[in-house]
């Protein structure tokens, strides 16, 4: 039998941390590109998905306005749990799933 320790989660940001990430463009470039990737996927998705034109829409926002809709869901993604533990230096792959569960809680 091994000896095994429960794995502790992270702490959640403070709130002054979580204002500095929310403020912090560099991390909001990197939303971007998440924002990006995922209006990618849903342009490219059956009309047959739930909320397919609304979804369609706002990705056709996003191709023409990146910038803002980084802008917009900023803060919210900061605010996601896995955003809150690991802060802004996550893996891509942690942030995409972030940015994605806010896009689909707005649209």
């Amino acid at each position: 039998m091994t000896d095994q320790k429960a794995a502790t989660p992270k702490a959640a940001l403070s709130y002054d941390d979580s204002q500095k990430l929310m403020n912090d463009f560099e991390f909001r470039g990197r939303i971007k590109v998440a924002c990006l990737h995922y209006a990618a996927y849903i342009l490219n998705e059956a009309n047959t998905v739930t909320a397919h034109n609304t979804r369609y829409k706002w990705a056709q926002n996003t191709y023409s306005q990146p910038d803002m809709v980084a802008q917009q869901v900023h803060p919210a993604v900061v605010m996601e749990d896995s955003i809150q533990a690991g802060g802004g230096g996550v893996d891509d792959l942690t942030l995409q799933s972030a940015v994605e569960s806010v896009i689909n809680k707005v649209i």
